[in-house]
Parts: C-alpha cells; sequence; structure tokens
C-alpha cells in the first residue's frame, strides 16, 4: 500500500463519496437529521463552477475532504472561499491529511487572491489549535440562523405591520 495522498478536486462521478463523508462528519457532530441532500443532489452540486470539494485520497480510499463556496463578500466587492466543512476519518487523522486539505484550498484560493473564512464552534479546541498553526486568525462572532419554520409565522399578514414592501 501507498504511503502518498493525493488530493483532487471532487466531481459528479463522486457524489456517492462525497454523501458519505459529509454524512460521517454530521453523525460526529451529532448533527445527522440536519444532511437533507441526497446523492443526486450532491451529482448537481459538484458540477457547479462556485462550489469546491476537495477528497484527500490514499491508494484510492477516501480519508477526508474540504468543502468551500466561493461567494461575493459585498463589504470588499470581491470574492472569498467560505470553507464549509473539513473532514478527516478517524483512521487518517494526525497523518498531516487536514493540513494537505488546507494547503490545496489555500492554493485554489491563491489564484485569486482570495480570502478563506469559515466558522468553528467554540468548544472545539483542537481545530482552533489545528487552525492556528496554519497561521488562521480566530475571531469570536455570534452567528445567528434563522430556518424557515421560524419566520414563516412572522410573514403571514395579520403580523406584517408598519411597513411595506414594493416590488
Amino acid at each position: 500500500m501507498t504511503s502518498i495522498v493525493t488530493i483532487r478536486s471532487a466531481g459528479p462521478a463522486d457524489a456517492d463519496t462525497v454523501d458519505t463523508l459529509v454524512r460521517e462528519l454530521a453523525a460526529h457532530e451529532g448533527d445527522s437529521e440536519h444532511v437533507t441532500v441526497s446523492v443526486d443532489g450532491w451529482r448537481g452540486l459538484l458540477g457547479r463552477s462556485d462550489i469546491i470539494v476537495l477528497l484527500a485520497e490514499r491508494a484510492g480510499e477516501p480519508l477526508g475532504y474540504v468543502s468551500a463556496l466561493r461567494r461575493v463578500h459585498l463589504w470588499s466587492g470581491r470574492d472569498i472561499l467560505a470553507l464549509d466543512d473539513i473532514w478527516v476519518r478517524a483512521s487518517a487523522r494526525d497523518a498531516g491529511v487536514g493540513r494537505a486539505l488546507m494547503l490545496a484550498l489555500a492554493r485554489t484560493a491563491a489564484e485569486d487572491g482570495l480570502v478563506i473564512r469559515w466558522e468553528v464552534k467554540p468548544d472545539n479546541a483542537g481545530a482552533q489549535r489545528f487552525y492556528q498553526r496554519l497561521g488562521a486568525g480566530l475571531f469570536t462572532k455570534v452567528i445567528a440562523g434563522w430556518r424557515p419554520e421560524s419566520y414563516l409565522p412572522l410573514l403571514s399578514p395579520e403580523t406584517e405591520t408598519g411597513y411595506r414592501l414594493v416590488p
């Protein structure tokens, strides 16, 4: 067995692998119920130019991935890479795979001089140390999310007062 790790871009043909890895990460974080994309959905996503998924493999076996979305940052008027996830399977940890994935993403960003931004849970000290060793800055910020089941009840005519939305 070769010890060389390869990093490559995932395409639509990798939808099954990406789906499996994403579900492994979600299960690890206790968030499996939030993964609603299907393998067919991944095929479509992996064909988009604004979505980046890099796979780490050894001898054709997936070890992990990093995913990011290229999007505009309105304050700067420039694109950034919004890192969504990085996941390395337990059997491949502490072997430089996560670092290799992050450096491959950095190489992708460097082509256009893009800033890479991401979130990390406050209690994930190991990830924070990992990112600091790479030279990333850590900034405290509260992340808010507004799910449709929370905001849709507020959009009824009975609750909309004091403004008028003009098309």
